[in-house]
């Protein structure tokens, strides 16, 4: 099967920028309070749920599966790009890390207890995020959470360089209650939001989900 023109452009892209994005991106704790007191909740609402493995989805680097780890969470990275899993697997030896596609994981249903997507979907068109969506239900235990974050709006970029590069990506921004009702379509229950306006060098408005599969349908 032929692998979708966007999932190319973003493998493409995050191979080019990869040595330039770890130097630029801020590590965890470097992060904004807010989004860090979103990743702490994340954190302690799937330890109490179990001992299920939560998946960091478009991992990068790895500094996010890395803090979820040093927490106590039972973490691995998924990223489409060779390059990035490449540095994510010298920075952090002891973390799992895996070359793969959040679209379609080779994992069973119910396998996680948790999923982080932290600014990672927002390279998926908007008529394959149902799909996406249903995905992250499908591999989520019952009881077990997302946390997702990103930019918001109601834009599509097309950036001609990023990190001083050149990239074929496209991102689409969505207003959060567009994101909510895709999630919630996809049988995820939204369970806390946060929006953040622009401020501190951010150009446009970012948000958090958290949100859980039920524990029956």
């Amino acid at each position: 099967m032929n692998e979708p023109s966007h999932l190319t452009a973003v493998r493409e892209s995050y191979d080019t920028i990869a040595a330039d994005y770890v130097e630029r991106v801020p590590s965890p704790d470097r992060l904004d309070p807010l989004s860090r007191a979103m990743l702490t909740a994340f954190t302690d609402l799937v330890r109490a749920a179990g001992s299920l493995p939560v998946a960091d989805l478009g991992c990068g680097p790895g500094r996010l599966t890395a803090h979820l780890a040093a927490r106590g969470v039972t973490a691995f990275g998924v990223d489409l790009s060779p390059r990035m899993i490449e540095l994510a697997r010298a920075a952090h030896p002891d973390v799992r890390f895996v070359e793969g596609s959040m679209h379609a994981m080779d994992l069973a249903d119910a396998r996680l207890g948790g999923i982080l997507a932290w600014y990672s979907t927002h390279h998926t068109p908007p008529a394959s995020l149902p799909d996406l969506f249903a995905e992250f239900h499908r591999v989520l235990a019952p009881g077990g959470h997302l946390l997702w974050g990103d930019y918001i709006g109601a834009e599509l970029l097309n950036p001609a360089r990023a990190y001083g590069h050149p990239v074929s990506y496209t991102s689409y921004l969505l207003p959060l209650d567009r994101v909510a009702d895709l999630l919630g379509w996809a049988g995820l229950t939204v369970t806390a939001r946060l929006v953040q306006e622009p401020g501190e060098g951010v150009n446009r408005p970012h948000a958090c989900l958290l949100a859980r599969r039920p524990e029956r349908p």
